[in-house]
């Protein structure tokens, strides 16, 4: 046989081996995803859905996520757990609601009179408070990522007004978080319900007043029907943070690849829901008083003021659980007092700021309480 006959023969043996090899099929996985939250809920639910389907378009489908709403799956305040025992691969909600497992996942997503949404997301990122959330969680088999925040929160929906220190003993109030243990502390009678419960027990009159978010989720919920009174803002979620919490042992058998993207959606999903928050309640907050009647009002100083006592001894408690809780709570109360230091530097610029665009009137409001007690 000629040389030039053998290299010729070769090639196209070997082209037609190329030809029938069958295409190596990419492994795909699925992942079930709960949250505490309905489907299609305003910021909450919504930012779940583009999380899930941002983590399958940046795959190319090799990881796609099927998302189960609150009930549908596990009870709304189970996704934890459902996450640590497998029952579910990930969650979308917020650290505070898992409080049961350590007192020290407040810190993660709000304490009252703390972090606003811009300096949450710094001490997270850049104060070592990312590493002791994953320090947090370890213990429960879960890794957290941050997935923006719903930003500073109204203080709430309530029958009657808050005029004095007495008119909160023996509220029948929804409030979560360390809010919740400081009026309970303060005399009212704290009940933490599920998002989707709030507005039929107010409804019934089993609750007088009901925190939920601010006035674009409020109004999707239909609060402004049931009570005429609205607090701005809360003293107790100045900037409250949302998570993707993943199991992290499926989390360790993705490739890297995969897990870059479920990282790195994560933190779009963030950005996307801090947006949102924003924009919506800038949007939602004007109709919201023009349209329905109601009626604003701002927490009275001597209420502020004695909160802000009963918070300073709670917080010395929960520090002194343990000393992981310790660590934690000293690292965000140093970056906060920081943030607090610069913030009061920066207010009054801002102030003349706003009166250069839109006039004294802009500013000319009621004097607010003091919300800081840092």
């Amino acid at each position: 046989m000629k040389r030039r006959d053998f290299v010729k023969g070769a090639g196209v043996a070997a082209a037609a081996s190329t030809l029938a090899a069958p295409a190596i099929a990419q492994e795909r996985t699925e992942w079930a995803m709960v949250m505490p939250w309905p489907k299609g809920a305003p910021g909450v639910g919504v930012n779940a859905e583009r999380f899930a389907q941002r983590v399958g378009e940046m795959s190319g489908g090799r990881l796609t996520i099927k998302l189960y709403a609150a009930g549908e799956l596990v009870p709304p305040f189970e996704s934890f757990d459902a996450v640590q025992s497998g029952t579910a691969d990930l969650l979308h909600g917020t650290p505070y609601y898992w409080v049961g497992k350590s007192q020290a996942f407040n810190y993660f997503t709000t304490i009252p009179f703390g972090l606003n949404a811009v300096e949450l997301p710094s001490w997270l990122t850049y104060g070592g408070g990312q590493a002791l959330w994953e320090e947090a969680y370890a213990d429960f088999g879960i890794l957290p990522f941050y997935a923006g925040s719903s930003c500073v929160q109204a203080g709430g929906w309530f029958r009657r007004e808050i005029k004095t220190w007495e008119d909160l003993q023996g509220l029948k109030v929804r409030m979560a978080g360390l809010g919740g243990e400081l009026l309970r502390r303060a005399g009212s009678v704290v009940v933490l319900l599920p998002p989707g419960e709030i507005l039929p027990a107010m409804q019934s009159g089993a609750i007088d007043a009901a925190e939920w978010i601010g006035p674009w989720n409020d109004v999707a919920f239909g609060l402004q029907k049931v009570a005429k009174y609205y607090y701005v803002p809360a003293f107790h979620e100045p900037g409250p943070a949302l998570e993707v919490s993943v199991n992290r042992a499926k989390f360790e058998a993705l490739p890297a690849d995969l897990q870059a993207i479920v990282r790195y959606a994560a933190a779009a999903t963030a950005q996307d829901t801090t947006t949102d928050f924003t924009y919506h309640n800038i949007q939602a907050f004007k109709p919201l008083l023009a349209d329905y009647g109601v009626e604003l009002r701002t927490f009275p100083d001597e209420v502020i003021t004695r909160l802000g006592e009963i918070n300073r001894a709670v917080l010395d408690e929960i520090s002194a659980s343990d000393p992981l809780t310790k660590k934690i709570h000293d690292s965000f109360m140093d970056f906060a007092a920081k943030a607090a230091h610069w913030g009061w530097r920066n207010r009054h610029s801002i102030i003349s700021r706003m009166k250069s665009l839109f006039g004294a009137s802009s500013t000319s409001r009621r004097r607010r309480p003091a919300t800081s007690s840092r």
